[in-house]
C-alpha cells in the first residue's frame, strides 16, 4: 500500500531526516514510534508533500507519489490527521464534515456519525468549542470524508484524558477491522501497541528498529533507550 524508499527531509539547511524507509502492507497497522521530536511528524508531513523530501522515493499502490501536491494525494486515497487537529473553528461539526466534498457524501458522513456518535449529538455546535477529544474525532473524521484506503494518523492521543485515549484506541481498532491501512505515530507507547501490528522506532530523524510487537517488547534495550519504557 505504501513503501517509502531512503527519503531525507530537510527545514532550510538542517538536515532532519536521514534515509528513512518504511512500508504498509494492505489492512495493515504500523505504528511509528519515537520521543517528542524524533521525526515522527516529519516523516508524516513528508509523505504528504508538506515537507517534500529532497530525495528518496515515496509509492502509494505502486505509484511514485513524492512531492505531489497534499490534495491529489487526499484524491488518490490517503487521509492525513495532522497532531495539531487543525478543526475550522467557526465552522459547525457538520459544516466540518461537509467541507470535504466526495463521492457518496451523505453516506459517508453518516458512517462517520456511526463511527463517532458523540459528533452525530453536536452537529450545530461550533468546532472551536468543543473539547480536544470532540476535536480529535472531528479531525479523523474530516479525513475520512474523502474514503480513504490509507489514513496517516499523527499523535491521535496526544494531551487527551485516558477515558478519551481508550475510546480513540476502539475507533481505530473498528478502522482496522475495516480492512483500512493506517501508519499511526505515537509517544504514548503502551497506547499504540493495543493498535499496530508493526512497529518502526525513530529518533533522532533515524529509523533505530523495525519488527513486530513483539520483538519490539523483547528488546528491552530498544524500549528503554528510544522510547523510555
Amino acid at each position: 500500500m505504501l513503501n517509502v524508499i531512503d527519503i531525507n527531509t530537510y527545514y532550510g539547511l538542517s538536515h532532519v531526516l536521514f534515509n528513512i524507509s518504511l512500508k504498509v502492507e494492505s489492512g495493515e497497522v504500523v505504528g511509528l514510534l519515537g520521543r517528542n521530536g524524533a521525526g515522527k511528524s516529519t516523516t508524516m508531513k513528508s509523505i504528504m508533500a508538506l515537507v517534500p523530501p529532497k530525495n528518496g522515493t515515496i509509492r502509494f499502490k505502486g505509484e511514485d507519489i513524492a512531492c505531489q501536491s497534499p490534495y491529489l494525494l487526499f484524491r488518490k486515497g490517503i487521509g492525513y490527521v495532522p497532531d495539531d487537529r487543525r478543526v475550522f473553528a467557526d465552522l459547525s461539526v457538520e459544516d466540518n464534515l461537509d467541507i470535504v466534498y466526495g463521492k457518496d457524501c451523505e453516506r459517508t458522513k453518516e458512517m462517520v456519525y456511526e463511527l463517532f456518535p458523540a459528533l452525530a449529538e453536536i452537529k450545530p455546535r461550533r468546532a472551536g468549542n468543543l473539547s480536544g477529544g470532540e476535536q480529535q474525532m472531528l479531525t479523523i473524521g474530516r479525513a475520512l470524508m474523502g474514503r480513504p484506503e490509507l489514513l496517516l494518523l499523527d499523535e491521535p492521543t496526544e494531551g487527551l484524558a485516558p477515558l478519551i485515549v481508550k475510546s480513540l484506541e476502539e475507533k481505530i481498532l473498528k478502522l482496522k477491522a475495516t480492512g483500512m491501512s493506517i501508519l499511526l505515530s505515537e509517544q504514548n507507547v503502551r497506547s499504540a501497541l493495543k493498535m499496530v501490528d508493526r512497529v518502526y522506532v525513530i529518533d533522532n530523524g533515524w529509523i533505530r528498529f523495525e519488527g513486530t510487537v513483539g520483538e519490539l517488547e523483547a528488546n528491552k534495550e530498544i524500549m528503554k533507550k528510544y522510547l523510555m519504557v
